[in-house]
């Protein structure tokens, strides 16, 4: 009923949230086929100066940042923040955000994404949001979606308590190429 992980305390034992990777889709996508109830909570939607990273992936000064916590079964399991450049953002509201994944809202034929999964501690603020210890591990992830011509048009960041959370990679059998496998380690 309990397990217990040093630095993390004692909590309640469930079963990691799964995401299969290999498709263009949302967890929120998975996590309903899975009979599991997902539901967001916006906590900040709004035009902003882009970060520095933000602006040199989408080639853009202002983006619509939207900022959000996502559950399932009414318990947090991500924080996640999306950026858009402003154009695409600017026919988008609070609302039309709350209930449906940027996928379905913008009016552009995507082409892929390529999603960065690495290692890092929760935030003092990141830990408040996830009911977790400051400093625990978590996985942080970056996507970068593309529209069909290959222009980046969407960049999100998504914390996942490392505890909760499991991804799935379908490794599909190929000829040899020359080319990178997606591994890449950090310099």
């Amino acid at each position: 009923l309990l397990t217990s992980r040093q630095g993390l305390g004692w909590q309640p034992a469930l079963d990691p949230l799964r995401q299969t990777l290999g498709r263009l889709g949302t967890i929120e996508a998975q996590l309903e086929e899975a009979g599991i109830a997902s539901t967001r909570q916006v906590l900040d939607f709004g035009f902003v100066t882009a970060p520095e990273r933000v602006r040199r992936v989408l080639e853009t000064r202002r983006v619509l940042e939207v900022r959000r916590i996502n559950l399932a079964d009414g318990e947090p399991f991500a924080r996640v923040t999306v950026w858009c450049a402003e154009p695409l953002g600017r026919r988008l509201s609070l609302e039309d955000v709350e209930r449906s994944s940027f996928y379905e809202l913008l009016d552009i034929e995507l082409g892929g994404a390529t999603q960065t999964i690495g290692a890092a501690a929760a935030t003092k603020a990141d830990a408040e949001l996830l009911g977790v210890p400051i400093g625990s591990p978590v996985l942080s992830c970056t996507r970068v979606t593309s529209d069909a011509t290959g222009r980046a048009v969407l960049m999100s960041e998504h914390i996942f308590p490392a505890d909760r959370t499991e991804f799935v990679v379908d490794l599909a059998h190929v000829e040899r190429s020359i080319a990178p496998d997606g591994l890449r380690l950090v310099e």
